[in-house]
């Protein structure tokens, strides 16, 4: 049975596979017709991968899925396979550097562009973010590469395979010369690695972004548009309304309210306007040392109090307080 690669022809997580492939002499078939969004939701490719995404390896032993696992599992269907080196150290570095590749590089182009292109939340802190992480990645690269012609050893590793097609996804759709021109020996890395034979065979021809993709608002289903001849009459009604005069905010909220109702008459305001100086009274009051029955009774007996006492009852009995209502539970008046 051949290897079965379900994933689409522009897939450059496919690609991993299928370079690999073509350097191991392994044979890999790219499934035909496949259609995103509909070959992997169908019941046989969520068997092989639950939650859908691709590629998907389909294997005698069972499928791969996540590509840099299948491109593994490519890898090492051919034994000794030069791909991971020849030593133990080696192979370690070549792990080393998918990891890189995948965690430092493949992750921060994708939260760069996917934003732009509307597939996720556009946010300008996180792509300030992601660019800067970014530049971090390729300035660590750059510097390694300085002294290396590859990322491992003297000839082509799965490093470099998984390294350049995690590449290709920023130099052909967000990072252009300008951004480039920082890492020249990533660039010279980049361009050798996509011009090697077995690259250009499944990469094809690889173009630089002349620019950055614009910001485009997050995908939403469309929604129907209303019959032009209803807009008509809006429009008449907003001409209209441009020639009132606007109306401040406040007056608008004061007609949308309704008239307060009128509050009930106060009892109190029947009563005379007393003639007690409140402040000469106090000041008495507090001077004297006995007699405070004798000031109290002064001080109340200047106007009537006709209002409720706490308990309850009517006090006639003229009092101080009646200046504010009876504030306590007893007096003179009531008890």
């Amino acid at each position: 049975m051949a290897l079965v690669l379900h994933a689409g022809n522009t897939n450059k997580n496919a690609f991993k596979a299928l370079i690999a492939a073509e350097y191991s002499g392994v044979k890999v078939e790219l499934v035909k017709n496949f259609e995103m969004g509909v070959s992997n939701k169908s019941p046989e490719f969520l068997k092989m991968n639950p939650i859908g995404k691709v590629p998907v390896l389909e294997t005698p032993d069972g499928p791969v899925f996540e590509s840099n696992a299948i491109a593994r599992y490519v890898t090492r269907l051919k034994a000794d396979n030069p791909l991971y080196g020849s030593t133990l150290i080696e192979y370690a570095h070549i792990e080393q550097w998918i990891d890189f590749g995948s965690l430092e590089i493949d992750a921060n182009i994708l939260r760069w562009f996917i934003p732009r292109v509307g597939f996720a939340v556009y946010l300008p802190l996180a792509e300030e973010a992601a660019i800067s992480a970014l530049k971090r990645a390729l300035g660590a690269l750059d510097t390694h590469l300085a002294s290396n012609t590859y990322l491992v050893g003297h000839s082509v590793t799965l490093a470099d395979i998984i390294m350049t097609c995690n590449l290709v996804m920023g130099f052909s759709r967000v990072m252009t010369k300008s951004f480039t021109s920082e890492f020249p020996h990533v660039e010279r890395y980049f361009w050798t690695m996509v011009n090697q034979p077995n690259f250009r065979k499944i990469l094809g021809e690889v173009k630089q972004a002349e620019s950055v993709p614009p910001v485009q608002s997050s995908k939403k289903p469309s929604q129907p548009k209303e019959p032009k001849h209803k807009d008509e009459p809006k429009k008449e009604a907003k001409k209209e309304a441009k020639k009132e005069p606007a109306k401040p905010k406040v007056a608008e909220a004061a007609e949308e309210e309704e008239a307060p109702k009128p509050k009930p008459k106060n009892p109190l305001d029947l009563l005379p306007p007393s003639k007690m100086v409140l402040d000469d009274w106090k000041r008495l009051y507090s001077n004297t040392k006995t007699n405070f029955r004798e000031v109290a009774i002064k001080g109340i007996s200047f106007f009537p109090c006709f209002i409720y006492a706490a308990h309850g009852k009517i006090c006639a009995f003229p009092c101080l307080l009646s200046t504010y209502g009876c504030l306590v539970s007893f007096c003179l008046g009531c008890g």
